[in-house]
């Protein structure tokens, strides 16, 4: 089962979507905690929610439940964590919200997470993707970086 990643920073938008298409992708699950944001650009949840059926017929599905909390966040870009500290506690909160109990593994299958970083070095989308593959060894991970 492939499961990819993709950020939108530094994407346009051809970029983006062509990414998704050449890839096979069936669904986009964008994880962000906020997916409303005017910075977001082309990659606004309701503008996704449109363009992504008509452009490459692939389906948009919101899951907050696998967002990093805002105080994770805004501990993490006040640098009062590190990025080692951000994953334990990213890993931690996806324990404690038990999203393994009840999970649809066919909702993965050819689906990509959705979040802002460039790449995934340092993005929670990697270690969504890294804490659903530990538990299902069929998935395989590729990022869609460029």
């Amino acid at each position: 089962m492939n499961l990819y990643t993709i950020g939108f920073t530094k994407k346009t938008a051809a970029q983006f979507f062509e990414l998704l298409i050449r890839n096979n992708v069936k669904r986009l699950i964008d994880i962000r905690l906020n997916n409303k944001s005017q910075l977001a650009g082309f990659a606004k949840g309701e503008d996704l929610s449109y363009l992504l059926p008509k452009i490459g017929n692939i389906e948009y599905v919101y899951k907050p439940e696998y967002a990093p909390t805002k105080e994770l966040l805004d501990r993490y870009r006040d640098k009062q964590i590190d990025w080692i500290g951000y994953e334990r506690e990213y890993i931690q909160i996806l324990k404690e919200r038990d999203i393994l109990k009840n999970i649809d593994w066919a909702l993965f299958d050819g689906a990509c997470l959705l979040c802002s970083e460039e790449t995934a070095d340092a993005c929670h989308r990697r270690l969504l993707a890294e804490y659903l593959a530990a538990a299902n060894r069929d998935i395989v991970i590729k990022h869609l970086e460029r």
